[in-house]
């Protein structure tokens, strides 16, 4: 098995990428914290993975909550080996001179500060192991212009920024920082933005069809084993 004996935290871990990333990472030999808000769904995951599993609510803009998940893992489980920072939402739509400022700052507090903060006391474990993977879940939105609303697009381009200038700091000392960038992928969070566009998007892409979260928690499984320790500051 992939992650046999390593230990993960996953943020947004109730529902989409993150609750398969958790299932995938489980069946791959690792054990996980689960973060997330929604409690009753975060729980129940936890449930269905088992002993190897332990939820802690969370909200990534709280940085006490973020420690906590990280400090968890080591008091649970003896290390940090892998930070998934998943979590995300849609976040403020519509055009830019109708945006009001309170939904584009919470969109950039949940997925650009929230990734911040995981990647901060990641680090803060791993730097003293020498050891460790963080994954940021980016998006093909933060690579073009045009495939997302404003503020989404904006935190995806600065995750992948803040992969790239961790990497450069943190990879000497044994730690790879890599993103992810799913293109449109059909989760709880973009069913209802994706259905009108199924058609058009499947034209698109060169296998006629829709990724699902599951072919996402295979390649963050890829880049949290120690088959991916030469790959750092990449965007995949």
């Amino acid at each position: 098995m992939r992650l046999e004996g390593k230990v993960a935290v996953i943020t947004g871990a109730a529902s989409g990428f993150g609750r398969a990333a958790a299932r995938r990472f489980v069946g791959e030999g690792a054990k996980v914290i689960l973060g997330d808000i929604q409690e009753v769904e975060g729980k129940a995951v936890a449930s269905e993975l088992g002993d190897n599993a332990v939820f802690l609510k969370c909200n990534v803009t709280s940085e006490e909550d973020v420690a906590a998940l990280v400090d968890a893992a080591v008091s649970n489980f003896g290390a940090l080996d892998v930070m998934y920072n998943n979590a995300g939402v849609v976040g403020a739509v519509g055009p830019i001179a109708q945006t009001p400022l309170e939904e584009w700052q919470r969109t950039l507090d949940i997925h650009l500060n929230g990734s911040f903060l995981g990647c901060k006391h990641a680090a803060r474990v791993m730097m003293s192991q020498a050891s460790g993977s963080i994954i940021n879940m980016a998006s093909t939105a933060g690579l073009l212009g045009g495939q997302g609303p404003h503020a989404y697009a904006t935190c995806k381009h600065g995750m992948i920024g803040l992969t790239k200038s961790l990497a450069r700091e943190i990879g000497p000392r044994g730690i790879t920082v890599n993103a992810v960038a799913p293109g449109f992928v059909p989760t709880d969070l973009t069913n209802d933005l994706i259905e009108d566009m199924q058609d058009t998007i499947i034209e698109m892409t060169s296998m006629r069809r829709l990724g699902t979260p599951e072919d996402v928690a295979h390649l963050t499984t890829f880049l949290a084993s120690d088959q991916s320790s030469f790959i750092t500051g990449q965007v995949i």
